[in-house]
């Protein structure tokens, strides 16, 4: 009997205890709300940066400006003229080698690609490398690339000459150096060379470059004007505007990464993904932007955050914006700012020809911070005149259904009672507690069947000693 009791009771006892634990948990659990604030783009008054530019490519003109003729770094914002060389001086299909050198003075905080020494890429995997997650050793890979094509297809003496009408002799002449010793060691300020010449070819008065990449240099720097010009004669070639429109890429297997793919990478744009954001004003204006194409950002403690973009109004002219320096308190909104320049600019390019020459869906594309009733249906820049057929999908994008709003808390508390709602609210704990109030009722039926049973036992065991002692 006692040994029953004491199982019985160690049995309740442990039950209680976590049914207790059950009720603590449950008193300190929270709920985290994970649902997004609606993002607001700022008034142009509120962008804090250096300079800005939006510049019309099919006018020629300016549109709108800050500082835009004022001494800027780049940082990787560089890497669009390093672009704009190696699609015209390189066969994207051929293989470079990584050099020792092209690798050498990128620190661990430096953004990397990451090919190896003795490496053999792709150029294409490169522009890649160099675009998207803005890779400083993909844009010293191309700039030794580029210098070893051009003094094989442009040498000194001969009539071939490159789109700026030089040959090999103009780079020897500017580093007054021979083309041995160049090719050996100083290929980097080689490319530098040309990159100024095309500078100075498309009109760029305040850009002087000294490497590929657009890590810091007193001596390496822009405007926010000849950084929209620089854009503008960029997007003249397709495989540029293919690059800087990629969302992401893969990167094939080489000779020293032989997993394919071996690195996966994303735009450091993020107007690429969210170019809803430049769809509006601050005071809800339409800004009649039918995309944004793509751009190049660039970071470093000295210019701080900045991004050239390539976008197209919807009365058709290509806009070249340009943001630049926004300071390290203000880091965080490069986006935001770079969204209010693009809106403002787009609306201001529409007043002056208020035609709709293409289509676009920047406003309704809001794949990011947005419930999914909000997904665009259809994207990109299309012209007008087309029947619906033709522009939308063949199979359209299904209309969401309204969802149930949930009760609020309030709503409950006056709808149920106490522990109706708290059942409602904990269905698991409910259970749980529910298991453990059975398992003791079983228990306590248990034992006063076996109390009685013992009882009865005794009686019976009296009666026949009674019984006994009579005979």
């Amino acid at each position: 009997m006692m040994k029953i009791l004491r199982k019985l009771s160690a049995t309740i006892l442990f039950a209680a205890t976590a049914l207790a634990l059950t009720v603590q948990m449950t008193a300190v659990s929270v709920s985290a709300d994970v649902g997004q604030p609606e993002i607001y783009v700022p008034a142009l008054e509120d962008v804090h940066c250096q300079s800005y530019c939006v510049y019309d490519k099919t006018t020629g003109k300016i549109i709108m400006s800050q500082k835009a003729d004022e001494k800027v770094y780049p940082a990787s914002m560089t890497k669009v003229m390093t672009c704009l060389l190696s699609l015209e001086i390189l066969d994207t299909d051929e293989k470079l080698t990584v050099s020792k050198s092209a690798l050498e003075g990128l620190g661990n905080d430096s953004s990397l690609m990451g090919v190896k020494e003795g490496e053999k890429v792709k150029v294409s995997e490169l522009l890649y490398g160099l675009m998207l997650p803005s890779g400083n050793d993909a844009a010293n890979v191309l700039a030794e690339g580029c210098v070893d094509a051009f003094f094989e297809k442009f040498p000194a003496g001969g009539e071939a000459v490159n789109k700026d009408g030089v040959n090999a002799k103009y780079i020897t002449d500017a580093l007054h150096d021979s083309k041995e010793n160049i090719l050996n060691s100083r290929k980097i300020q080689a490319f530098a060379v040309l990159m100024n010449l095309r500078a100075e070819k498309l009109g760029c008065k305040g850009t002087h470059f000294v490497n590929a990449n657009g890590l810091h240099d007193d001596n390496h720097y822009i405007t926010a004007q000849d950084m929209c010009t620089m854009m503008a004669a960029a997007s003249d070639i397709p495989e540029f505007n293919t690059l800087i429109s990629a969302q992401s890429h893969v990167f094939k297997a080489t000779n020293r990464h032989r997993a394919e793919p071996w690195s996966y990478v994303k735009n450091s744009n993020n107007l690429l993904f969210d170019p809803w954001l430049a769809s509006k004003t601050a005071n809800g204006a339409d800004s009649h932007l039918a995309a944004i194409v793509g751009g190049k950002t660039g970071t470093t403690s000295q210019a701080g955050k900045c991004l050239t973009l390539y976008t197209v109004c919807k009365n058709g002219h290509d806009l070249m914006v340009t943001v630049c320096n926004v300071p390290p308190a203000y880091q965080f909104y490069l986006t935001m700012y770079v969204a209010s320049v693009t809106a403002y600019g787009n609306l201001s390019c529409w007043k002056t020809d208020p035609v709709e020459r293409v289509y676009g869906t920047t406003g309704d594309y809001r794949s990011i911070n947005a419930p999914a009733d909000q997904q665009p249906q259809y994207d990109g820049v299309d012209t007008p005149g087309k029947e619906p057929a033709d522009y939308y999908p063949a199979t359209p994008t299904p209309t969401p259904m309204p969802t149930p709003k949930p009760e609020t808390d309030e709503e409950m508390m006056a709808k149920y009672p106490p522990l109706v709602l708290f059942v409602k609210q904990n269905t698991g704990v409910s259970i749980t507690i529910g298991l453990i109030m059975l398992a003791i009722i079983i228990m306590n039926i248990v034992l006063i069947i076996r109390v009685n049973n013992l009882k009865h036992g005794r009686t019976r065991m009296t009666k026949r000693r009674n019984q006994n002692t009579v005979r």
